[in-house]
């Protein structure tokens, strides 16, 4: 049984019988106790269990579900490079603002539970990724939610944006023009981001390297207003060098670190139980013990 068949099977027993065991399962599917302890730990990470002394409960926590994944998918490996450099740039009690951008929703999955945050967003999925973290307060803007998308606009969200200051911003674009303007396709989206980057002490364009060199429907700023672009280094050096000749700063992430991150994390995973590590609140790694793990 393939491992993803497997979880939501674990899944389906448990909404059936409210608590499974970490023996019965390994016994019943035929794998390590190891295997089943990581089985659960996705499942918890992913909201669809929470685990206890020696097995799992179902979750209480709102299930959210966006079609969004094809915009989520596209250069993923990229998307997390560029949330890493952007994670080096906040401080424990910032308060953050993150837009609706998918690079943005990959920052929001790597903020740590061990440090007080706020985050300004008017992004659902940010919000469902943050809800059970409980040293960042979340604050999900009013609006008018987009169809097909998660994300709320409008003269709601805009007015309400005002009501903020925030230490830093992040904000995605669907292009930006080799003389540092920055472009995304919907008017709406536009005005929101204007907002943003409006009320915030400091702000960082995250996009990745296939957006540069191109444009969309709108401008909504500039590279010149914010304290740079974050891009990942599939950034051709000739355009490097034309945004810096327009005066834009360019800061270029290593998608080979991240990818090295996302592999010390699987592995971390895996020495979960002869090491004591776990996952915080927030769904990420941490090293503390569990009751399960001693």
């Amino acid at each position: 049984m393939r491992a993803s068949a497997r979880r939501n099977a674990i899944h389906e027993a448990l909404s059936r019988d409210r608590e499974v065991s970490i023996g019965h399962l390994a016994s019943r599917y035929g794998v390590s106790e190891m295997t089943i302890r990581r089985d659960l730990a996705r499942l918890e990470e992913a909201g669809r269990a929470r685990r206890t002394r020696g097995g799992a409960v179902p979750t209480d926590r709102a299930r959210f579900e966006f079609d969004d994944s094809l915009r989520r998918s596209a250069n993923r490996a990229e998307k997390k490079a560029i949330a890493a450099e952007a994670l080096r740039r906040i401080r424990p009690g910032d308060r953050i603002i993150l837009d609706n951008g998918t690079t943005a929703l990959e920052l929001a999955l790597m903020l740590k539970d061990d440090q007080p945050l706020t985050v300004i967003t008017p992004s659902l999925a940010v919000a469902a990724a943050l809800q059970f973290c409980t040293r960042i307060e979340t604050i999900l803007l009013g609006g008018v939610l987009r169809y097909g998308r998660p994300d709320l606009t409008g003269i709601v969200t805009e007015r309400v944006l005002e009501l903020f200051a925030a230490d830093v911003a992040f904000q995605g674009a669907d292009g930006i023009g080799l003389d540092g303007r920055v472009y995304v396709g919907d008017p709406r989206v536009a005005e929101v981001d204007r907002k943003i980057r409006a009320q915030a002490a400091r702000t960082y364009v995250l996009a990745d390297h296939t957006k540069i060199g191109k444009t969309a429907l709108i401008q909504y700023g500039t590279l010149q207003q914010t304290e740079g672009l974050i891009t990942d280094d599939g950034i051709p050096p000739s355009q490097r060098r034309a945004l810096a000749k327009a005066g834009a700063r360019v800061i270029a992430a290593s998608s080979r670190g991240a990818t090295g991150v996302h592999q010390l994390r699987k592995r971390e995973l895996s020495l979960k139980s002869s090491k004591g590590q776990a996952l915080d609140a927030c769904g990420r790694h941490m090293l503390k013990r569990r009751p399960e793990d001693v």
